[in-house]
């Protein structure tokens, strides 16, 4: 017996032994990675340039996993590239002394035009330090190309492409399957422009929702051949007629006499060419400074001794019921966004908000609730809506009370409507020879039951809902902007409008990035020396690192197994989890 209890007890011991070895050496691992991190900041050289290369997919924001990249689960087929970072590296490659200037690196690069051409003004205010700016590409994109004819010099390889095309929207149409399966989707909605529920009612456009397409993109595609012919020194009728020539299937001289570009290079001799612009040796090794490298070089413009702040409060995503962790990318979710907004309001430091809306919109419910949370917010402090890529339908929703609207000229707003939808797989269930029944205490017990069609009682119900609806959403805007309801109403039904048209109608104050609305929010809290907080906040390494991962591990996997599949799994799993009444957009439009 007392052999056995020594046995134990030993075992016991050398368990707990183990145990801590095994916790000093986690510790000793997470504390050489983190010191790791922590001392590999990036040392700024004389003689530098800022790196811009253009690659990937741009987001308003973006953030790494230092976990996930540690087990192998970081996604790295499609780049992702903050906005926000962007735009930092180039004031801060505008200011710095050391570094000379910007090189342009076009590569597959995809982009929606608000954001492009936000970059593109930064690249224009850049220029007026007298820095260079030089381009080079072995395939320019269109939104590649029209961030790159900002350079001084504009550089394609002896073998390489441009393509210049216009822009499109193709909508699938998905009633032709529908009908097969034998499921009807039953709609009902407000306003003649909202073709969001086209797609699963139709087999083409219909003629309201192609005037407004065609309005619109014919506007963005303005102001794109404008800077484009500006910067080239053409006409914007001779920008028009090369797209039309379709630049991508023409010789590389070709493209040069077309003055599309200044030269053509290889690359080694385009990195010699930028040694002698930086004013480096032949013997001498390039110094780039990359977006990433600058993120730990501060902007010396932002430093400020005052605890004024102005808090610019990121909304990008749809807009969905429900909560969501403040530090996930999940979209717009109200719990989530409410509980920002409330922290800003009663953070006595922060003076003004900028709430950065880049959203398709979404549910008409979670607008609402947002809505109400920034009309109490601007009780307190001033608050300056700036429009990314898109702030329509929910995403005006959520903007129209702000104190004032800022968007870029490209922004796309507007679409004030609301619909929703409803299936009925009758058909598909009696192909599959299921068959359904019930009994029910009431006349509406069964409501929302989708293995019938509504009855005309239902539609009714339905329909005056929606109509509610519409009405509180056009109060709200006409409301916010101080605009009649009637008037409103007018260019409401559904109808998207670019920047530029917004600005004339009245639904936004002033044409701009989101530096112009950090200046608007500044001036209405009457400070002038002020520094800028952005939120949701980052998380740290550490605090990445140590959190739980549990989720995040879980998608990453199911996104490593089902690969391409992943997408069309994720869109059924927001379709099932979304309100059945939705202010949203169908589609994204992005320059590629």
């Amino acid at each position: 017996m007392k052999g056995f209890i020594k046995t134990v007890l030993a075992s016991a011991l050398g368990f707990f032994v183990a145990l801590i070895i095994v916790s000093i050496f986690t510790v000793g691992i997470f504390a050489g990675m983190v010191a790791s991190v922590n001392n590999s900041s990036f040392e700024l050289k004389e003689k530098s340039f800022l790196h811009l290369k253009l690659e990937g997919l741009l987001k308003e924001r973006t953030t790494t996993d230092p976990l996930m990249e540690l087990i192998g689960l970081y996604n790295n087929d499609t780049p992702e590239l903050g906005l926000d970072d962007i735009l930092s590296a180039i004031k801060k490659a505008k200011e710095n002394d050391k570094i000379r200037g910007i090189y342009i690196d076009a590569k597959a690069f995809s982009a929606s035009t608000a954001s492009l051409q936000a970059i593109r003004n930064a690249l224009v205010d850049f220029k007026t330090s007298k820095k260079f700016i030089v381009a080079y590409g072995d395939y320019y994109t269109q939104g590649a190309y029209y961030l790159s004819t900002v350079a001084d010099k504009l550089v394609l390889n002896p073998q390489g492409g441009l393509d210049l095309h216009g822009l499109s929207v193709n909508p699938t149409y998905y009633k032709g399957l529908l009908d097969k399966l034998g499921v009807e989707m039953q709609v009902f909605k407000v306003g003649a422009y909202k073709s969001a529920v086209e797609p699963f009612t139709s087999n083409k456009m219909s003629d309201p929702n192609r005037e407004q397409l065609l309005g619109f993109i014919n506007d963005i595609w303005g102001n794109i051949v404008a800077d484009i012919a500006k910067s080239r020194k053409l006409t914007a009728q001779r920008v028009n007629e090369l797209a039309d020539k379709l630049p991508l299937l023409q010789s590389q001289d070709s493209i040069v006499s077309y003055k599309l570009v200044d030269a053509l290079m290889y690359e080694t001799d385009f990195k010699s060419y930028l040694k002698k612009l930086t004013g480096l040796e032949k013997k001498d090794q390039l110094r780039p400074a990359t977006i990433t490298d600058l993120q730990d070089v501060p902007l010396k413009s932002s430093l400020s001794k005052s605890m004024d702040k102005i808090a610019v409060l990121y909304a990008e995503g749809e807009i969905t019921s429900g909560s969501a962790s403040s530090s996930s990318n999940d979209g717009i979710t109200n719990e989530k966004y409410v509980k920002e907004i409330e922290k800003l309001k009663d953070d006595e430091n922060v003076k003004a908000v900028v709430f950065r809306v880049n959203s398709p919109g979404g549910s008409a419910y979670a607008s609402e609730q947002i809505w109400k949370a920034i009309t109490d917010l601007k009780a307190v402090k001033p608050v300056v809506v700036s429009m990314g890529d898109y702030a329509a339908s929910g995403g005006y929703y959520i903007s129209c009370n702000a104190s004032k609207i800022v968007a870029e000229p490209t922004s796309l707003t507007g679409s004030i409507g609301i619909f929703g939808m409803f299936p009925n797989v009758q058909g598909l269930t009696q192909k599959l020879g299921l068959s359904f029944d019930n009994v029910k205490t009431n006349k509406l017990s069964d409501f929302g039951d989708i293995t019938r069609p509504m009855t005309e009682d239902e539609k009714s119900i339905l329909q005056a809902y929606i109509n509610r609806g519409y009405e509180l959403f056009t109060k709200r805007c006409a409301d916010g902007r101080k605009i009649p309801i009637a008037k409103l109403k007018e260019i409401a039904q559904g109808h998207i409008w670019s920047g530029t048209q917004a600005l004339k109608l009245g639904l936004i104050d002033k044409l701009g990035g989101l530096d112009v609305a950090v200046k608007e929010a500044a001036a209405l809290a009457k400070i002038k020396d002020y520094s800028t907080s952005d939120y949701p906040e980052k998380t740290d390494f550490l605090t990445k690192l140590l959190s739980d991962k549990k989720e995040q591990l879980k998608v990453n996997l199911v996104k490593e197994y089902l690969g391409d599949d992943y997408q069309m799994i994720s869109l059924m799993k927001k379709v099932k989890n979304q309100d059945y009444i939705q202010a949203r957009l169908p589609y994204i439009i992005s320059v590629r």
